[in-house]
């Protein structure tokens, strides 16, 4: 099914650390947009996943996400790497990814998951890397290879489905 569904989503939230954010283009509105997403999971219910890369070296969660989901603390880039970041992941269901950096750890893990056969939904407006065109180039990459690139809105309201759901009004102020 092309639309996303709230019932079949997990949230996943790569990597965006204290250390990191600084560097990263555009951050504040990247983090902005990926607060956005934990808001409207929170109030539809979908799961959150959230990974840390080397946290004594990157530091923890910036405090905007912090604490939003179950946290898996890696080393490898690629966060399928890790077995608890796989068993944590609901089996089917799509993979909603938002976080850093694009073209390193986003992306393998990305296009891991797509090699287990998952849909994988890329947050374009809230995925970064230090250089807008490793971002470019990571998100091109991914599509290629199967991964869907949407907006943070597109997820909002395709989660919603329609302006008769119990909790359109509080989703909308998210957007506006």
């Amino acid at each position: 099914m092309p639309l996303l569904s709230a019932d079949n989503a997990t949230l996943v939230i790569v990597d965006f650390q204290a250390r990191l954010m600084p560097a990263i283009h555009d951050g504040a509105r990247l983090v902005a947009n990926a607060r956005r997403l934990v808001d409207a999971a929170s109030l539809l219910g979908v799961p959150i996943l959230m990974t840390e890369q080397n946290p004594a070296g990157l530091g923890s969660t910036v405090p905007e996400l912090s604490g939003a989901g179950r946290l898996v603390v890696k080393m490898s880039f690629d966060a399928c790497a890790e077995s608890t970041f796989l068993e944590a992941l609901a089996a089917g269901g799509d993979l909603v990814l938002c976080g850093c950096e694009t073209h390193v750890c986003l992306g393998q893990t990305a296009l891991s998951l797509l090699e287990h056969r998952r849909r994988v939904v890329v947050v374009q407006d809230a995925v970064g890397s230090r250089l807008p065109e490793s971002k470019e180039v990571a998100l091109r990459r991914l599509e290629r290879h199967g991964a869907e690139i949407v907006t943070t809105e597109m997820v909002l309201f395709e989660w919603l489905r329609n302006a008769e759901h119990p909790r359109f009004r509080e989703v909308l102020k998210l957007v506006k």
